[in-house]
């Protein structure tokens, strides 16, 4: 290692070769015993080296105060005196400590900072070195600006093998990225210093040495290393290398940008703009890399990971972190890909999805039409008759599709929505094809009613599905609910066909008896139903309230139309009477058997009771309000059947049975419809 060199070259104490300074001079002094010996480069290093570090660039410079005296010992204006009194000695001590102040450091010295990670401090001493180079006077120097380069690579290598591992260090060695920080500061502030001292086209060959430059350089290899470097990340089981690099990148960076804000941030000056930095470098590198994977072929699964990264989990699983959101909200980094990318895989991944759910759909409607034919009774859950693994394929994959594109965006979720709104009225058509095709063509199937019954309870999961997802204004609903509506309708009327066939000859003998026994037929009527109701308990509850309010209503109308047969006209209010008590007494017992067992059908009780009422009034004005009351309970009533009914009454005159009429057409003229009771009621 060279020697030890003078911290400057004319210093009132520099030793030089061949000068004849003031160490020269008092060698030529007569008292040997005043002479003093030189203390090493090492002692005074280790003595001086932390007021050196501190001591500003004026105090590195020789005082302009400074004169020899006349015996040829250093002093200056101030002390000369004072010198004077003190003697030889007394001189020569003080000149000793002021070499002691003054020596520069050693390239060796630098060195041995550099060894013990003292990184700043060797940073302002190879300044101070360059700085001693830089003056006009360059004799008795043993330095030279390629040692001083040489010392500078060292110190350069370290600093930033250092600040490229920074999010390593700013947990386990803070100290030591601090020491390299601290090294880069002082380099850029030399460099500006450096920078207003001195006019641009007069720039040395090594200053300004553009150390931050370099930093943006490292910081954005350090970020590019850690991006490619997948290995850090945990392998996930059946996620793609596409997916598994995502995870990779997205996990990395939000990582290492919490460390930059919470420990490296705070250790540079704002000028740095460090975490924009960070920030801008690890958006870049994420958003190439999805530009390429975007580019490139991917597989579905892969174009929806991609997506879910661009709209969902990149803008916000990065902000959970709120140190972190506040920072990157100041950044505003932007998309990861460009739009007219992204809008080309969305296009992609819908097409994709939707006709997928459409193929999975069609699949499992075969599989059902295959279980049907087999010999099997359907299974029950909590006693229903159930094939519903159709319709809860069809809902899961519809609403599985529409989650995972909501999951991409809102924006995604309604355009597939949209498409899949379409895509089940149509597998709805297809099903209701199906299903006809077996209710004709399977009769004789030994659990012909049972798979009839579990498909109309199917009907119930898409029912509720539409109602609660799909918005009234879509017309797509309403082509839904009428489809399931016609299935389940077709299943009723076969469900019922049976009962209503054996019903019908046991009302005909209301108007053969002419109402002798009535309470007999009606007894029988009533046990009839009352064992095919038993069957229809394997109906879900909304399906068996319906189809006991469709055996309500027949039941009540049954009734009705043999009331409007024209087969009794009773002239005397005795017979009117009891006819009247008759019916109300059947009605009665009707009412009582439907409720009891479900019928909700409340707005039926009251139609044969005022139809009752009517026959038994004699008060021409009693019956107008009666039929009136009537009318505006059943507005579908029309004069026909009021004037077949009428019949009945063989008392009324032409003129009473006209003005009654008359009546009805005036209270009935403005009246909204209501429930249908007498509208499908022929009168011959």
């Amino acid at each position: 290692m060279m020697k030890m060199l003078p911290f400057f070259q004319s210093g009132p104490i520099g030793i030089r070769d061949g000068s004849e300074g003031c160490i020269g001079a008092n060698r030529q002094l007569e008292n040997p015993s005043t002479s003093v010996a030189e203390p090493s480069g090492d002692e005074i290093w280790s003595k001086d080296q932390e007021k050196m570090s501190e001591r500003p660039e004026g105090a590195c410079r020789p005082s302009r105060a400074s004169s020899i005296t006349s015996n040829g010992s250093c002093t200056s204006a101030g002390d000369s005196l004072e010198k004077g009194k003190k003697g030889i000695k007394g001189m020569l001590t003080s000149a000793l400590k002021k070499m002691k102040k003054t020596k520069p450091p050693s390239v060796k010295q630098v060195m041995d900072l550099l060894e013990e990670h003292k990184l700043f401090d060797a940073a302002q001493h190879l300044i101070v070195l360059e700085k001693s180079l830089s003056t006009k006077n360059e004799e008795g120097l043993n330095t030279s600006q390629q040692d001083i380069e040489s010392v500078y690579e060292i110190l350069k290598h370290k600093v930033f093998s250092i600040l490229k591992d920074s999010i390593l260090l700013a947990k386990t060695n803070p100290e030591l990225l601090q020491q390299a920080v601290e090294a880069l500061k002082e380099q850029e502030k030399e460099d500006q210093n450096y920078t207003s001292e001195n006019p641009h086209d007069q720039n040395l060959q090594f200053r300004p040495r553009k150390w931050k430059d370099l930093w943006m350089a490292t910081v954005k290899e350090s970020v590019e290393t850690r991006m490619k470097d997948t290995s850090r990340t945990p392998r996930t089981e059946n996620l793609s290398t596409v997916g598994q690099n995502l995870l990779h990148m997205g996990k990395t960076m939000k990582e290492d940008l919490t460390v930059v804000v919470k420990y490296i941030k705070q250790l540079y000056p704002p000028e740095f703009n460090v975490f924009s930095t960070y920030a801008e470098l690890y958006h870049n590198y994420f958003a190439s890399q999805a530009k390429k994977n975007a580019e490139s072929y991917l597989e579905d699964k892969d174009i929806y990971l991609l997506l879910s990264w661009v709209h969902n989990i990149y803008p916000k699983d990065m902000r959970k972190d709120q140190a972190l959101a506040e920072e990157l909200e100041k950044v505003k980094l932007g998309s990861l890909l460009p739009s007219n990318l992204s809008e080309e895989l969305e296009k992609k991944y819908l097409d994709s999805e939707e006709a997928t759910i459409k193929s999975s759909l069609s699949k499992c409607l075969d599989k059902e039409i295959q279980r049907w034919k087999e010999d099997k009774e359907p299974e029950k859950l909590n006693g229903h008759f159930q094939s519903e693994l159709l319709a809860i394929f069809v809902i899961q994959s519809i609403y599985s599709g529409q989650k995972r594109a909501e999951d991409i965006s809102a924006a995604v979720g309604e355009e597939l929505l949209h498409r899949l709104s379409k895509e089940l009225p149509a597998f709805l058509r297809s099903y209701k094809d199906a299903f006809e095709d077996f209710k004709e063509k399977s009769k004789k199937h030994r659990y012909y009613k049972p798979i009839l019954i579990a498909n109309i309870n199917n009907c119930w999961n898409f029912r509720d599905y539409t109602e609660k997802n799909m918005p009234e204004k879509d017309d797509n609903k309403a082509s839904i609910l009428s489809t399931l509506s016609d299935i389940e309708n077709s299943g009723f009327d076969v469900l019922l066909q049976q009962l209503f066939a054996q019903l019908k000859p046991m009302y005909k003998k209301f108007t053969e008896n002419k109402w002798d026994s009535s309470s007999e037929i009606m007894n029988e009527i009533i046990k009839t139903t009352s064992k095919h109701i038993s069957d229809f308990r394997t109906l879900k509850d909304p399906f068996y309230h319906a189809i006991v309010e469709k055996i309500h209503t027949r039941l009540v109308k049954e009734y009705i139309v043999r009331l409007l047969k024209r087969k009794v006209s009773l002239k005397t209010p005795a017979q009117q009477q009891n006819l009247a008590q008759n019916i109300s007494k059947n009605a009665a017992d009707l009412e009582a058997f439907c409720t009891s067992n479900g019928s909700q059908a409340k707005w039926l009780n009251s139609a044969l009771p005022k139809l009752a009422e009517i026959i038994r009034l004699q008060d021409l004005g009693a019956i107008k309000i009666e039929v009136a009351t009537l009318a505006t309970t059943y507005p579908d009533i029309r004069k026909r059947h009021l004037e077949a009914f009428l019949y009945i009454k063989a008392n009324l005159s032409r003129s009473e049975l006209k003005s009654i009429l008359g009546y009805l057409a005036d209270s009935t003229a403005s009246t909204t419809p209501g429930a249908s009771l007498f509208c499908s009621i022929n009168v011959s």
